[in-house]
């Protein structure tokens, strides 16, 4: 057990390493950040003065290694644009983002599930047609698209729901989070639903086809014999079996929910680290944007070392396949 832990520890280091060099190396080939931030009728002098005062100057090896040993003391260097450290300022906009990444994996979980097991009891019925009709629109719309009609209809035409924005924050554990009021609900509700759509539509197709397949086992049929009820055939023996499947790819999607929250964010104008990534690809923040692709990778590397760990805790042949490879 303790072998398959460092292993797997070590290739996670490994595979941060190996990002930080394409994350590094990438961002550095997008442009030239003195040109966003020089005014075009300075002269040399200043250009020089101002390349030199954010390191520029040095070789991309220098910077990278320079980038290297202050990332392993927690410095991922200062934004060129706010003059902050760009780790502080993307673990500002943090408590944004996982606020509105937990409410759209509730969505997910919550309408989800049930409407995947409807489907899956009663595949031929028109509600089981129409929720899987539904799950394809939901994997196959835009979310910017969905976002813009939501906006549209429930925001300019119905005017139920405010645009955009987040309402007021309360401190709740240590975090900032606005999900506590109703102005700060109606504020989330539209975003959190833009960004659950794909991952509704992903539980409730993985819900089904894991209803229909444990619907017919034989303790199914000898539970109905015994004279169970109908309900709690459905609530206890099929649903605790379709779950480990759909915990299991959630817990691995999570890291996505982060990452693609960006999309939803700049269009209802959510201030999170999406937004402050696209407002920092704009300036050609190279600081903000390596910081927070780092940090993206880390969490998904985290959340899948998190997973393999448990996987090898619960069951032993995932230990014993690792060894013989």
């Amino acid at each position: 057990m303790s072998v398959f832990i460092i292993r797997r520890l070590l290739q996670s280091v490994v595979v941060i390493w190996v990002m930080s060099l394409l994350v590094f190396g990438g961002v550095y080939l997008i442009g030239d950040p003195i040109d966003m931030l020089i005014n075009p009728e300075a002269d040399q002098e200043d250009i020089d003065a101002a390349i030199r005062a954010l390191g520029l100057d040095k070789p991309i090896h220098e910077q990278y290694w320079f980038f290297l040993i202050n990332a392993l003391k927690g410095d991922l260097g200062s934004s060129f644009i706010f003059n902050e450290p760009a780790l502080q300022l993307i673990l500002a906009r943090m408590p944004a983002t996982m606020e509105l990444a937990f409410a759209s994996l509730f969505i997910s979980i919550f309408f989800g599930i049930p409407l995947g097991m409807w489907a899956g009891l009663h595949p031929e019925s028109i509600a089981g047609r129409s929720i899987m009709t539904g799950s394809i629109l939901g994997f196959s719309l835009p979310s910017f698209w969905v976002g813009i009609m939501f906006i549209m209809f429930f925001a300019v035409i119905l005017g139920v729901l405010p645009s955009g924005g987040r309402a007021e924050t309360t401190e709740f554990l240590g975090m900032q989070v606005s999900f506590l009021s109703w102005d700060g609900l109606s504020h989330i509700l539209l975003p959190a639903v833009n960004l659950a759509l794909f991952k509704l539509s992903l539980v409730i197709r993985l819900s089904r086809a894991g209803t229909q397949e444990v619907i017919h086992q034989d303790y199914i049929k000898f539970a109905r014999a015994k004279g169970v009820s109908e309900k709690r055939v459905i609530l206890v023996h099929v649903l605790k079996n379709i779950l480990i499947p759909v915990v299991t790819i959630l817990g691995l999607e999570f890291g996505s929910v982060i990452a693609f929250a960006v999309v939803t964010e700049t269009v209802f104008a959510w201030p999170g680290m999406g937004k402050l990534i696209i407002e920092s690809i704009d300036q050609l923040d190279r600081p903000v944007i390596v910081a927070y692709l780092m940090i993206i990778v880390f969490m998904f590397i985290v959340i899948n070392l998190v997973v393999d760990i448990l996987y090898s805790v619960l069951d032993p042949r995932v230990r014993l396949q690792d060894v013989k490879a």
